[in-house]
């Protein structure tokens, strides 16, 4: 059995205890909102900061495997956006959304515990996902604006929009904090890291709790038409046939699953990252659709019920998708 079956497991089996609790309605209907706004603004900020701060510069700045991961980001993102062209011709909320499926994996919150069980002995691990979240940061920041902009709703440059946007994530806000410390090489007092260390460590099992609660919620969607949108932009490209429907979600999961992390074999490759990194980043960009992006598409009516369904098929997928991806490339 493959070794990465196990966390995979318990990364699943937190998940579903969420969504059972859900489902019987032990808890509040809110709690999952409750649980992801500690998660994210203060659990995944505190260990992003500690992780990158008692990581040397050197580790973190590790410009191949940089270059390689987003190269294989965008090249996916691009590819995505140019057949969605083709079906939603001026749509660009439309092929954002989609690019962000399957290009926004769940780095932080289900990469974060499978690579820290896969990879106990590696501080490498930690620190790549927390670049690959930084990353995804960065891409969803551009959708947001992407989609922002569409509607008429931000009349500010798009640079001075994803400015804004990134300097007031808690997560980038934590990650700088983090590299600065790193980088000037100031030691972080212990008990102030053993303190950020327990929250962070909270981080993982709630946003996965979350994530199941929110994946039953999602379940029940349904996509409705964007508020403020003109007459020719209300045409209802957000139910399609059931035919269309699977194709679409067939298509978003093998560009998420298969094709990005094919992309970031070649590009890491090329880039000349180690073995082992090289199996993170792989393992990094083939992670199902971020449950984040679920809430963006909810946020503004586009395409709501393709990511729910995108997110859940993906995730059950990555059961698969993963393990044989992890036995090829350690052949």
């Amino acid at each position: 059995m493959s070794a990465i079956l196990t966390p995979l497991f318990a990364v699943l089996g937190i998940m579903l205890l969420g969504s059972f609790t859900q489902k019987v309605r032990i808890l509040s209907s809110d709690t999952e909102q409750v649980l992801n706004q500690y998660v994210y603004y203060i659990a995944f900020p505190a260990i992003m900061l500690i992780v990158l701060a008692e990581t040397p510069i050197e580790g973190i700045m590790q410009w191949g495997f940089i270059a390689g991961y987003s190269l294989a980001m965008v090249f996916t993102y691009l590819l995505v956006v140019l057949v969605s062209f083709c079906t939603n011709k001026g749509r660009t909320d439309i092929a954002a959304l989609r690019a962000l499926n399957t290009t926004f994996g769940n780095c932080a919150f289900i990469g974060m515990p499978l690579l820290t069980i896969l990879f106990p002995d590696n501080p490498n691990a930690l620190t790549a996902a927390a670049i690959a979240t930084l990353l995804s940061v960065i891409v969803f920041a551009f959708v947001l604006v992407t989609i922002e902009l569409y509607h008429g709703k931000k009349q500010a440059s798009p640079l001075m929009i994803v400015s804004q946007s990134l300097i007031q994530n808690p997560i980038v806000i934590g990650s700088c904090i983090g590299v600065a410390l790193s980088a000037l090489n100031i030691e972080v007092n212990e008990s102030i890291s053993i303190m950020l260390r327990q929250i962070g460590m909270t981080s993982s099992p709630c946003a996965l709790f979350a994530i199941g609660m929110v994946l039953v919620k999602a379940s029940g969607t349904q996509d409705e038409q964007p508020l403020g949108v003109n007459k020719a932009k209300k045409q209802d490209s957000n139910t399609p046939s059931r035919l269309n429907h699977i194709t679409e979600l067939s298509w978003i999961n093998l560009c998420k699953l298969i094709i990005q992390p094919l992309f970031a074999y070649l590009f890491l490759s090329a880039f000349g990252v180690g073995e082992e990194n090289l199996i993170i980043g792989v393992i990094l960009a083939a992670l199902p659709t971020a449950a984040s992006v679920f809430l963006l598409a909810q946020r503004y009516k586009i395409k709501s019920a393709i990511s729910a369904h995108a997110i859940m098929l993906g995730t059950i997928l990555s059961i698969l998708t993963l393990p044989a991806i992890d036995y090829l490339l350690r052949l």
